[in-house]
């Protein structure tokens, strides 16, 4: 048999193989390529994890120049958000290491199948030697032969202990003040940002109203310069003033009694006007009547007033249906009519029959000196 023959379908199987499981691993899984600055402790088949827990493994760690690049798999299933990193995680000083892809993902766009990360968004951890390495600069730089070569550091801590010297009671109680004040304003800190956002509107409102303010300190600045050229005027105001209101203060002290006889007295006044507030509307309503009336009856050529009585009808009224004549006077007074039935009810139109013309009809009320208590009066 042929060699070649038998080469040739071999290598198709192969390929065709190979074809499958690449096309079944694509469906499986997802690749990412990360560059790393260093991958220690990081082999082929390093566990690939999402908050801890693996999800994939390392396909191949290559060096390229002064990267390493890191090839690995996860779960097709496994959400991880575009903008992931890959950082190599050191459970313990000594021991395996594992990739981890963080932060996990909460919403928004996934990162892609076969994503490439760049050396900036890959970390990993700090080694120990580079831990001693640190610490064994500071002790060089702190010591005798960096800043403390001339005594430098040694003055430092001797000034400072110092001044330290016998305050230690006191710098406790700034520490637990401080404490205090931190615990204010932590408790306060609701009202502190709500202080600072009013003070931002504030000046967002004095920024947006920027014209307006200009407009105003112009004004003031202007008012301000005309204050300032009336200043003797100004002054000589304010002494008068003082004067003035000396004056009134002597015044009022030396009249103190008579001020506060009148004061009594005008409030006694208003307290009749108070009762007599009804009876003073009803003058002023019926007085421009009268006055009007008064008026027309003056004759300025005879010098006399000339009305008309009408004695006649107003006894005819008494005699012949004094009730019509009692209820015209009450109308004006009760609008629902209740005492004109009465009046109507006691008084018949006979009950005055026969009544004379001319008798008269002697005033019986008794007269108020005081005025309805306007006027003292001695009892």
């Amino acid at each position: 048999m042929n060699p070649a023959k038998v080469i040739g379908p071999i290598a198709i199987l192969a390929l065709v193989v190979a074809a499958g499981f690449s096309l079944m691993r694509t469906d499986d899984v997802k690749t990412v390529t990360a560059h790393f600055p260093r991958t220690i402790s990081i082999y082929e088949g390093s566990d690939v994890r999402v908050l801890g827990v693996a999800v994939g493994k390392v396909d191949s760690v290559t060096p390229s120049g002064t990267e390493v690049i890191v090839e690995m798999h996860y779960d097709a299933d496994v959400k991880v958000p575009s903008d992931a990193e890959a950082v190599i995680v050191a459970p313990s000083i000594v021991g395996d290491r594992y990739v981890q892809l963080t932060p996990a993902y909460t919403k928004g766009p996934q990162l892609d199948d076969d994503a490439t990360l760049s050396s900036d968004r890959t970390s990993v951890p700090l080694e120990l030697d580079q831990i001693y390495s640190s610490l064994d600069r500071l002790t060089v730089a702190l010591g005798p032969n960096g800043a403390n070569e001339n005594g430098a550091l040694t003055d430092l801590l001797e000034t400072t202990a110092a001044n330290f010297g016998g305050q230690g009671e006191q710098f406790n109680r700034t520490i637990k003040d401080f404490s205090k004040l931190s615990e204010t304003l932590d408790d306060n800190k609701e009202e502190l940002f709500g202080s600072a956002q009013e003070l931002e509107n504030f000046i967002k409102t004095l920024a947006d109203n920027d014209s307006t303010v200009r407009r105003f300190n112009q004004s003031l600045a202007q008012v301000s310069t005309m204050l300032e050229g009336e200043k003797e005027e100004l002054s000589a105001s304010l002494k008068n003033l003082s004067v003035a209101l000396g004056n009134v203060a002597d015044f009022v002290k030396t009249n103190r009694a008579v001020l506060g006889r009148n004061i009594k007295g005008l409030n006694r006044v208003a307290k009749v006007l108070v009762r007599q507030r009804e009876n003073l509307d009803e003058t002023l309503r019926v007085a421009p009547l009268a006055l009007s009336n008064l008026a027309l009856t003056y004759n300025p050529q005879a010098g006399t007033l000339d009305a008309n009585a009408n004695l006649g009808e107003l006894v005819n009224q008494i005699t012949g249906d004094p009730g019509t004549l009692l209820c015209g006077f009450v109308g004006n007074v009760d609008k629902s009519g209740a005492l004109c039935d009465l009046i109507e009810a006691i008084t018949p139109r006979s009950a005055f029959a026969g009544a004379g013309a001319g008798t008269g009809s002697a005033y019986t009320g008794k007269s108020d000196p005081t005025l309805g208590g306007l006027v003292e009066v001695a009892r």
